[in-house]
């Protein structure tokens, strides 16, 4: 809010996203120059013992430092593990619904596992290049224990679990009758890049089956939904089966499984659920329309699953599920992403598409870019251009206010 108010929690996800996004940032301008920005720290009160969160208006600290040190520190504070060597749940990591899993300070996730392992590996590379090499060591050390303990303790015979209860029930498992598989483990064990790969297909194989609802365009976050089981993770469970995170199709996590189906080169699957979760598909008929009842031309935060609503879009102008529904179409699907003043692509398009498009604009120049399935790869590339083994293209950006008109093969 305007006044500078804020909450303070115990959500254990907010340290790592803060170097995930600023190593996205870094990959993406090739600034590194921001990472010596000086910051400074705010200050408030600390959480009492058993208090989940407060609300309060924090003082600006005097103490200050690098933007690189505010991220450092935050890691740091993202390593401590539970009895399985998994990262601590808190009171929610990414799904702050399931705030009693951790609350006792025990439960673990493994989603946060995943999350973290990608975060630290290019971090400790980012270290390194800093003259780090104390946390560059360490986090080393952390990765190597934390991915052997992912699939020692993670793997829960065809898929990931989510993680563990502070009694050490698992989560996210086909030992339970509530949330038995969860798409974020799995998808994050591709996006990683860490999971044992023939693993982590599986287990997206599996989210596909039990958790894609083609008839319905839908895609659940969890399957069953929390209802009268014995499991109790948090304020999720108020919410009514198949009702926002509550085994709906919450749009923001689901979203990741385009990313991690378009890295395993399932190219239109990847594309299937992009198409089901595109609103404009779910408001083609009056009939259609009558069911969703929503905004077509915006994302909504979930769609409902529950019988007596099933399709019915909810939180809608969602900006979280909009970001990455973009990143989704440009980066997974078109396969268009920058480093610095490099442009990759390296299309997954399906195989109904004869061809794509895509507009770049950088400075004043514009570059027109079109993939064209069937070409041929031309072995004289353009100047500035290049193709690796691997069917990749590397486009040299240039800022000289012209346009670009480049078709590539795919």
């Amino acid at each position: 809010p305007a006044t500078g108010m804020g909450v303070r929690t115990r959500i254990s996800d907010d340290n790592v996203w803060l170097s995930y996004c600023v190593n996205h940032y870094l990959q993406v301008t090739g600034d590194t120059t921001i990472l010596d920005e000086n910051v400074a720290f705010i200050e408030g009160q600390a959480l009492e013992p058993g208090q989940h969160d407060a609300f309060f208006l924090p003082h600006v600290a005097e103490e200050t430092a690098t933007l690189y040190e505010h991220c450092a520190r935050a890691l740091d504070l993202s390593l401590a593990t539970g009895a399985h060597g998994l990262p601590l749940f808190g009171t929610g990591d990414w799904n702050d619904g399931m705030n009693r899993v951790g609350e006792g300070g025990k439960g673990e996730s493994i989603w946060l596992g995943w999350f973290l392992l990608h975060t630290l590996k290019a971090f400790s590379a980012r270290a390194l290049t800093r003259g780090d090499r104390q946390r560059s060591d360490v986090w080393a050390a952390h990765y190597s224990k934390l991915n052997a303990a992912m699939e020692t303790h993670g793997w829960d015979g065809n898929w990931y679990r989510r993680g563990y209860f502070d009694d050490g029930t698992p989560l996210g498992s086909s030992q339970n009758d509530e949330c038995r598989i969860d798409a974020i483990a799995q998808s994050w064990a591709v996006i990683s890049g860490v999971g044992d790969k023939t693993h982590a297909a599986t287990a997206m194989e599996q989210s596909y089956v039990q958790l894609v609802k083609p008839a319905y365009k839908l895609v659940q976050l969890f399957t069953p939904p929390f209802a009268d089981g014995k499991l109790q993770p948090g304020y999720i469970k108020a919410y009514p089966p198949g009702i926002r995170e509550n085994g709906g199709q919450y749009t923001h996590g689901v979203l990741w499984s385009i990313f991690a189906h378009a890295t395993l080169g399932q190219h239109d699957r990847a594309h299937e659920l992009f198409a089901m979760m595109n609103p404009v598909n779910h408001t083609r008929t009056p009939g259609d329309v009558a069911v969703y009842r929503v905004e077509p031309y915006v994302m909504a935060a979930d769609v409902y699953t529950a019988p007596s609503h099933m399709g019915r879009g909810g939180w809608t102008w969602y900006t979280g599920s909009a970001g990455w529904m973009y990143r989704a179409g440009l980066e997974a699907i078109l396969g268009v992403t920058r480093e610095s003043d490099t442009l990759r692509i390296k299309p997954s398009l399906p195989s109904a598409w004869s061809q794509a498009e895509v507009e770049v604009q950088f400075g004043r120049s514009r570059y027109c870019i079109r993939m064209v399935r069937g070409a041929t790869a031309n072995a004289a590339l353009p100047e500035g251009i290049r193709r690796d083994a691997s069917g990749e293209y590397f486009i040299t950006l240039t800022d000289t206010d012209a346009d670009h008109f480049i078709e590539i093969a795919v």
